[in-house]
């Protein structure tokens, strides 16, 4: 299969901001809207925000969230409505990688609103026992538009399950991963993948440096990328490829079949820095990587696709950074 071509765009995305969001611990997701607008979350303001594919900012308005973690679009008759998994709790300056002593024991949430905020729906708190000694702390939301309605949750920084709720909100099951590769570790995102006659879930097992897929009844199909992931951490899907998010710095991009096709601005040594994802002043505190530059990735997290194939990356650390990556020219293997 032949390889897609990029094009870096940095600073996208750009626009006035408060000394709160400019110091705050950026850690968003993204997703498109069926306009091609591009809908993601200033952690420190807990602003949504909506851009246009060039990065103008086109809308904003503040949420009753801790951190729209994860977000998800979703068809509601002729209109979309907007799915946020808040994990409860959000990094603040002068804590270093400590959350607040008050955010520790948070639980998160996930609901759904509409373009301008009015929420319509929460979901309630999955009822499984491991939250008898665990704090819920969901972080990736994903809707079967295509099917049932049914809705997924991973509980990400919590126990470490995926959870799946009816279209009207009932919870129907938990799944851990261990009738598949094995429990999950952090499955920090998910999607559902339609490229294939039946679509599936898939899971990234973060911490286990790998995917787990799934049919959309919870049952176990396959994994991949133990051999060539090392942090995935949510997905996007175009055409024939998923491109995969690791938070180490690069971009994944894979074909139907599973098969690794090539990195996207990879950045081996960052996270090798002292105090990555930023970086530790002489003082010992933290402070925005002075060694960000284009083509580089520091710390890839949430990330969508448009209808053409360009893809936009927001990174996790201090500040901040959006990036659109503009499709060019296929290149052959």
């Amino acid at each position: 299969m032949a390889k897609n071509s990029y094009k870096w765009i940095d600073n996208w995305g750009n626009r006035e901001r408060s000394e709160k969001s400019i110091s705050g611990w950026a850690h968003p997701g993204m997703a498109t809207t069926s306009t091609g607008n591009i809908v993601t979350c200033d952690s420190g303001e807990s602003l949504i925000l909506v851009f246009n594919q060039d990065g103008k900012l086109l809308d904003s308005w503040n949420g009753n969230f801790s951190d729209a973690h994860g977000i998800t679009i979703s068809k509601e008759g002729s209109s979309e409505v907007l799915w946020i998994a808040d994990n409860g709790s959000k990094r603040q300056p002068g804590h270093q990688y400590d959350y607040a002593p008050e955010a520790k024991s948070e639980s998160g949430r996930v609901f759904k609103s509409a373009f301008g905020g009015e929420e319509l729906m929460e979901l309630p708190m999955p009822p499984h026992e491991a939250y008898k000694t665990s704090k819920y702390s969901p972080t990736s939301v994903v809707i079967n538009d295509s099917g049932n309605g049914d809705i997924w949750v991973a509980d990400g920084y919590g126990a470490s399950l995926v959870h799946r709720f009816s279209s009207d909100g009932r919870y129907v099951q938990t799944i851990d991963g261990s009738t598949g590769a094995g429990l999950f570790s952090c499955p920090h995102g998910i999607a559902i993948d339609y490229r294939k006659p039946e679509p599936e879930l898939y899971v990234a097992d973060r911490a286990n440096a790998r995917v787990q897929v799934f049919d959309l009844d919870g049952n176990f199909k396959r994994s991949f990328g133990s051999d060539f992931l090392t942090t995935p951490s949510g997905f996007a899907f175009s055409n024939d490829l998923a491109i995969i998010s690791e938070l180490r710095s690069r971009l994944a991009v894979v074909d139907i079949n599973d098969n690794l096709i090539n990195y996207l601005f990879p950045n081996p040594d960052a996270p090798s820095m002292d105090g990555w994802p930023n970086e530790t002043t002489e003082s010992g505190t933290l402070q925005r990587p002075s060694s960000l530059e284009p083509k580089k990735f520091n710390s890839p997290h949430g990330m969508t696709v448009d209808n053409s194939g360009n893809i936009y990356v927001a990174e996790w650390l201090i500040g901040g950074r959006f990036t659109k990556l503009s499709i060019e020219d296929n290149i052959p293997n």
